[in-house]
This record gives structure tokens, sequence and C-alpha cells, in this order.
């Protein structure tokens, strides 16, 4: 099928996803920075998933402002996943060059802050390869555009004037975000490194093993 853009879900896509214990690090920095002790595993897992009700739930019983809490949290979380790439334990995937090659507009469709895929995209050299870019902050808009909402995956398409475009994830959300936005999909699983338990409980357009091969399915 011709498509007249590609999306590409960025962390595990096109860098490599960062650290959990540095997230949890940088979350835990963000409780002391607030006087408080914590967090609990827990707390991570709802801002990674952008569950903003126990988020806010959870800021009242801490007796914390929910945004005073979010801003806190995006800062540390931004200057934690920078400082990965700085300090090298974190860094863009090889396979990432074929897009260098591909002739159909670009853009990134990320549930990581704008700030972090932007910086990152030019500390690696890449982004004037992509025409636009969408992450999500950590406020109640942005939790709401998260995967499997299609919302954002809509605006990229329509900035790009696209009307048949394939987005790229390496999860089974991207897959459901993908089916939300009516577009195919592609699954990357690089060797072992998708969960075991993430499964597509809708089958993905292709499954691909690297992005080598996407040039062959954009012919």
């Amino acid at each position: 099928m011709q498509y007249d853009a590609v999306l590409f879900d960025f962390d595990g896509v096109v860098v490599e996803t960062p650290s959990s214990q540095r997230m949890y690090d940088a979350l835990g920095r963000t409780y002391e920075k607030l006087g408080r002790s914590g967090p609990v595993a827990a707390t991570l897992q709802e801002l990674m998933h952008g569950d903003f009700e126990s988020i806010a739930d959870r800021c009242r019983r801490l007796e914390i402002d929910t945004d005073t809490f979010c801003t806190q949290a995006a800062r540390e979380m931004v200057r934690a996943q920078l400082s990965e790439v700085e300090n090298g334990l974190r860094s863009m995937y090889d396979d990432v060059s074929t897009v260098r090659s591909l002739s159909v507009p670009l853009g990134i469709v990320s549930d990581n802050h704008p700030t972090v895929v932007s910086r990152l995209l030019d500390r690696f050299g890449l982004r004037s390869r992509f025409e636009t870019v969408y992450g999500c902050p950590l406020t109640p808009e942005g939790f709401s555009r998260r995967k499997p909402d299609p919302t954002n995956i809509d605006r990229a398409m329509d900035s790009l004037g696209a009307e048949s475009a394939l987005y790229v994830g390496d999860r089974a959300i991207d897959v459901q975000a993908a089916h939300n936005a009516a577009i195919d999909s592609a699954l990357l699983t690089r060797s072992s490194e998708s969960p075991a338990d993430d499964a597509a409980d809708i089958e993905p357009t292709y499954r691909l093993s690297s992005l080598t091969q996407l040039p062959a399915v954009l012919e």
C-alpha cells in the first residue's frame, strides 16, 4: 500500500527506552523537593500510563497541589532523561539511519514529554528529518492525549496533510492507537526487547524486526 506519511513512536523505536529506575529516582527527587516522603512504585506507573485521576487523588492525600506536583515531576524526569543521553547511558538505535533515506514526510507521536523528544532529536541530528513532533506534557490535556487515544496521531497527520499514514511502534498500545486513528501499523520487535506480556489484541498490519525492513513496506 502507498502511504503519504510515516509516523514513529519515540522510545523503543527511535531511541532506547529510559531506565525505569532512573525515572523512579527522578520521581523520588520530586517528592523530596515538595517535602514529602516516598514515592510508592505505583506513582510512577500512574504517571507513565497517564492516570491523571489517580495522580490527583494521590496529591490530595499528600496535600500537594496537583499542578505543582506535575510541573516538578516533569522537570525532574526531563532532566533525568537528558542526563542519561549526555552520560552515554541511552542512545539512538543504529537502524534509525534508515529514516534518512525515506522519501515520504515523517513525524513523531510519543507519550514522552515534548521537551525530551525535541532535545534528543536535536542531540542525534534527526530534528530536521521529522516534519512534525507530538509529545505529551504532564498536564491533564497531555495525559488525555496518551495512546491509545488517537488525537496526536490525527494532529500529526493533519499537519503533514496526510490521508494514509503508517504508524511504527514497539508496543501493543501503539497498534491500538493506530487502529483508533484508522491507519495501518507496524509493530517493531527488536530481538527480545519487547515485553512478553505486551501482545497486541489487534493484529498489526506489519511486523518488523528492524527499521531496515521499512523501505520494503513503503514500496
